[in-house]
């Protein structure tokens, strides 16, 4: 059974050497999990959805809970899928910080987004747009 898994959280380092390391890691774990997904980065605030099997996609976000990488982990939503929608991705990237301000406004208060104070749901509404508009990045 497929599942996709969205949550967010704080970055305890908030250095482009460890948000690399993070997606390093990632990429090497997850295929073999059958993972996909993508994770969204940006003013020390990760945004990521997760799909695959639903005991992968449960054991990971256990592990990212208990990652010392991650603070303030909090989960978005969590439903089973029919397909995934991130399966190119072994694990996509968007730099939040990068975005152009108006897809950021279009799901939030302000330009600036935070996952904290929206919706799972508008959440991923925003990861469905960058992916339309070709701002994931990190294709594997």
């Amino acid at each position: 059974m497929l599942v996709r898994l969205l949550y967010v959280s704080r970055a305890v380092d908030t250095s482009p050497a460890a948000i690399e390391a993070i997606l390093t890691q990632s990429r090497l774990h997850n295929p073999a999990s059958g993972i996909t997904g993508v994770l969204c980065y940006g003013g020390g605030i990760f945004l990521q959805a997760i799909e695959g099997g639903r005991t992968a996609v449960s054991e990971l976000y256990g592990h990212i809970q208990r990652d010392e990488r991650h603070k303030d982990v909090e989960l978005l939503a969590f439903e089973e899928i029919c397909e995934r929608r991130f399966g190119g991705w072994t694990m996509g990237h968007v730099n939040l910080a990068k975005l152009n301000h108006s897809i950021v406004l279009k799901y939030s208060e302000k330009p600036e987004f935070d996952p904290y104070m929206t919706s799972g749901k508008v959440s991923f509404a925003l990861l469905e747009e960058l992916m339309a508009t070709a701002s994931i990045i990190g294709r594997a």
